[in-house]
């Protein structure tokens, strides 16, 4: 059955301020009326070991009977740790093994925030190397690997497919966001009909639009790669055609969970209430 999750990332507001430990996201998101939890990165005290912590995130799935959806982390295949690629697969691995305690299905890994002024194409075939080997990895954890349209280098549509393509394992996926194509000005509608029938995994996700041949709309807003702005929204209060690029994923035969992420400047607890009102009215 397919499940609504709720990102952990939906609570940053409420984290950064001290409100709330990622810990407890867990329950609040059942509270909510999610019925799973995608949890985003470790954010603990550093006096826990990721190791432990990571124990104590699996202690609370069970104790609440809250399933994850899936265990998404940043990455990044030719930059990270200080450009030592190998050690970065090596990273994202260990982050997979606790993907497995956690009983996560899937994971989502970066590609890259790319590399020395190199174009997209030039990188693609030492990113197909990294995420194939990582891809392999997940296989042998039961665990499905996936890359998202995320990060403005690895974003478009195009990219994201030639990825796919290059990637060529059985066990890798799409991470389709269909509100982040819009900050590379890509049409949602366009995108996700070119990669639904990739999809491992789907965000719902809404944003605000202002052009940029108008003023900069002030705090909140952010530019887009081509220079337009966009404010994180409430699900259905922004310009991003949810209720479309749904029937587009169903249409083209996806099953899989969704999970709601919501980075917009309202409060997060009734914002994400009337998200999960909106998108179940839009599954109805």
């Amino acid at each position: 059955m397919t499940k609504i999750a709720c990102s952990s990332y939906s609570f940053q507001q409420l984290i950064d301020r001290g409100e709330l430990t990622q810990l407890q996201t867990i329950e609040k998101a059942k509270e909510l009326g999610f019925t799973a939890i995608e949890i985003v990165g470790l954010i603990h005290d550093e006096r826990i070991s990721e190791g432990d912590y990571v124990q104590q995130l699996k202690a609370e799935l069970d104790r609440l009977d809250f399933p994850i959806t899936s265990f998404t982390f940043s990455a990044d295949l030719l930059n990270g740790c200080e450009g030592n690629s190998e050690a970065e697969v090596a990273r994202v691995k260990k982050m997979i093994d606790y993907a497995a305690i956690l009983g996560a299905p899937r994971i989502r890994h970066d590609a890259t925030w790319g590399r020395n002024g190199q174009t997209f194409a030039q990188v693609l075939p030492d990113l197909a190397v990294y995420c194939r080997e990582i891809a392999a990895y997940g296989a042998t954890k039961g665990i499905q690997t996936m890359v998202e349209n995320h990060g403005f280098f690895a974003q478009d549509s195009t990219r994201m497919e030639d990825l796919y393509t290059a990637v060529n394992h059985p066990n890798f996926k799409l991470l389709v966001d269909m509100g982040n194509f819009l900050c590379v000005d890509e049409s949602p509608i366009d995108a996700v009909s070119r990669l639904a029938s990739l999809a491992g995994y789907a965000h719902v996700k809404d944003f605000h639009f202002k052009s940029g041949s108008q003023s900069n709309p002030g705090t909140g807003f952010f530019k887009t790669r081509g220079g337009n702005y966009l404010r994180g929204a409430i699900i259905g209060h922004g310009e991003v055609p949810i209720n479309q690029c749904l029937a587009i994923l169903k249409a083209q035969g996806y099953t899989g969970d969704f999970a709601i992420e919501f980075e917009g400047m309202e409060d997060n607890l009734s914002a994400l209430r009337i998200c999960l009102d909106n998108l179940q009215h839009y599954f109805a």
